[in-house]
């Protein structure tokens, strides 16, 4: 088709096929019956065809017109399509979204999901999980659009703010002599090796769990560390060390590993909601609410 083509040649001409007549088809469309009877003419000049036949006493559409009725109706319709799923997408209703989450954070973003695609059936959610290093990374390269982190340092460019604070368990070999205590002290766990996150994984989180024992003026024997806290607890769990753990990174522990609750330390582990600063997406706006008020709904 002519470029030169545009929607209202279309709109006009549908409005001819439809009545057969230019004076009904001219009042339908709120234009005089001489600026019809140019659109139309510029249209089949455009297309270079005849789509109508015109007497005196009647107007028809010729083969070509027929021809082209369907497929004129068809693009309008795709327009108005196109036009009703770009507002939605604009009002956060339909589109898509990249969620990536730490893997301790499974349960928010869960139950986020559980909220936001009951308001929202048309958007597609697509998760990634990864450590928070690689969650950042993500947001910054522009590959996510939120991230579900834990104890991040600040990022220029980042929005970032903490859903929820986590105390500290110790989690132990099942054969340890202090498994089976109510509580246990960073101080008590002293003579074992401490298994944690390297430092490369983020430097905050990595102070954090040194922190109980730095409280009580103790240095702790450093042991084997693991990039995700499932190598962590295996680790353990083979009796290589004891760790120190979020609440909410603690799910089943492997066969061999128990965790007892950590007292007497004023440290705690923050989840947090990061996102792009300067991010207009509505989607993004409506996936943090969502996830800030289920948080809340939970505590």
């Amino acid at each position: 088709m002519d470029p030169r083509v545009e929607l209202r040649h279309l709109r006009y001409f549908l409005a001819l096929a439809e009545e057969l007549h230019f004076g009904r088809a001219a009042a339908r469309l709120h234009i005089a019956q001489p600026a019809l009877s140019q659109q139309i003419r510029q249209l089949e000049q455009l297309m270079g065809v005849l789509l109508f036949t015109r007497t005196s006493r009647s107007v028809e559409l010729t083969e070509a017109g027929r021809g082209f009725h369907p497929r004129a109706h068809g693009l309008l319709a795709l327009l108005a399509s196109d036009v009703d799923e770009a507002r939605r997408v604009a009002r956060g209703e339909s589109g898509r979204i990249d969620v990536s989450f730490i893997s301790s954070g499974a349960g928010i973003v869960s139950s986020t999901l559980r909220h936001f695609t009951l308001s929202r059936p048309d958007v597609l959610v697509e998760l990634h999980e990864g450590p928070t290093s690689v969650v950042l990374e993500r947001l910054e390269r522009g590959t996510a659009d939120v991230g579900i982190v834990r104890d991040a340092d600040e990022h220029d460019g980042l929005t970032i703010s903490t859903l929820f604070v986590d105390p500290f368990m110790a989690v132990l070999p099942a054969d340890h002599e202090l498994a089976e205590h109510e509580t246990v002290t960073a101080p008590q766990l002293a003579s074992s090796p401490l298994v944690l996150f390297p430092q490369a994984s983020g430097s905050r989180a990595h102070t954090l769990t040194l922190r109980p024992f730095r409280e009580a003026g103790i240095e702790p024997r450093l042991g084997h560390s693991g990039a995700e806290w499932g190598t962590i607890f295996h680790l353990v769990a083979a009796g290589l060390g004891v760790a120190l753990a979020p609440a909410s990174a603690v799910g089943p522990l492997p066969r061999g590993a128990v965790a007892v609750p950590l007292e007497s330390t004023r440290t705690v582990s923050s989840v947090q909601l990061a996102h792009r600063a300067n991010d207009t997406n509505p989607l993004v706006r409506a996936f943090s609410a969502t996830a800030t008020e289920a948080r809340a709904a939970a505590s």
